[in-house]
């Protein structure tokens, strides 16, 4: 091999490498920054997922007040 090729050689590996490693660090970034979003995406999720419990809650109670059969009658006796 003469000197040029060597030193055009160099140049290309430590080139390559160099975008290699900026790719890598590039992956890195982008992985952690996805992992954030889930874990934020996992929180909110358990957030609504307790205000759906309380709702559910709710509307059987409520399902259980229009049923009562006391109910119904109080709202026939306030239609007289």
């Amino acid at each position: 091999m003469s000197g040029t090729t060597m030193v055009v050689l160099i140049v290309f590996i430590s080139v390559g490498f160099g975008v290699l490693f900026d790719m890598y660090s590039k992956h890195l970034k982008f992985k952690e920054k996805a992992l954030r979003h889930n874990r934020e995406s996992d929180e909110t999720n358990k957030e609504l997922k307790q205000e759906i419990e309380k709702l559910s809650a709710r509307v059987q109670v409520l399902e259980k007040i229009v049923t009562d059969e006391g109910y119904s009658i109080s709202k026939e006796i306030n239609q007289l």
